[in-house]
């Protein structure tokens, strides 16, 4: 399993706990349909710290699907009263980075994907780093990220077994240019991963894009569970705000 997915679900639980907890979690660190080790760190961790939640991340090993067998370390902390805060800018661009994870595979495969990703998104070779790790079984993972000055963006894809590395490169260029083509600073992904610890705030405002049917079916669940009510309306081409507040 993810353990990316397994932190997020105990997450809410400790939150309301309060103090300090750790948390020593085994399985896929890098895994198709899960947020991977660096968009937690790049993107989920920062957005939580703006709200109150202190969450530091170690990757102590990386696991790879099917054979899994990664290692995460958390340590979260809650200070204080949580705050409810606004995502609405993306704030000027600071720097972009494509990272390709490698583990028992031909370097031949990042070469190719990032070839793709180069003549797509007319990145340079100084924006590229190849990474070769160790797990228990195969792996590559391609990472592209974008950060600005009040936000940032991960695109994920993996390699799987008779996907042609061009096709890899394909779906992480796609889901950026996606993300690249709204001015909203908060992604499809972090969106739906927000809405929890907003409403634990009892409010906060952000800009996204459409939203996907998964942060809708989120948002139907946390309403019948938290006393809190979203709104949800256009706010531009390819963009909406979400504005979570507490129900009277």
């Amino acid at each position: 399993g993810s353990t990316a997915l397994v932190l997020q679900t105990v997450l809410p639980a400790l939150v309301v706990a309060g103090g300090e907890s750790e948390l020593e979690l085994e399985g896929g660190t890098h895994n198709p349909l899960a947020p991977p080790f660096e968009f937690l760190e790049r993107c989920f961790v920062p957005a939580l710290r703006a709200v109150g939640i202190e969450l530091d991340l170690q990757l102590e090993r990386h696991g790879f699907v099917a054979a899994g067998g990664g290692l995460l370390r958390a340590r979260l902390r809650v200070p204080g009263e949580l705050r409810r805060v606004e995502w609405l800018q993306r704030g000027a661009f600071v720097r972009r980075r494509a990272t390709i994870l490698l583990s028992q595979l031909s370097t031949a495969i990042a070469e190719s994907e990032w070839r793709r990703v180069k003549s797509r998104l007319n990145w340079d070779d100084a924006d590229f780093e190849l990474r070769e790790v160790e797990s228990a079984g195969p792996g590559n993972a391609l990472l592209l990220a974008v950060e600005h000055e009040h936000a940032s963006e991960l695109a994920s894809s993996f390699g799987e077994r008779s996907v042609r590395s061009i096709t890899v490169a394909d779906r992480a260029v796609d889901a950026l240019r996606d993300y690249l083509e709204s001015d909203a600073p908060v992604g499809e992904h972090l969106a739906d991963q927000l809405l929890i610890p907003l409403a634990l705030a009892g409010g906060g405002t952000f800009r996204t894009l459409p939203l996907s049917q998964h942060s809708r079916t989120q948002i139907d669940v946390v309403r019948r569970f938290l006393p809190v009510d979203f709104d949800v309306t256009d706010d531009g081409p390819r963009s909406v705000r979400v504005v979570v507040r507490a129900r009277p």
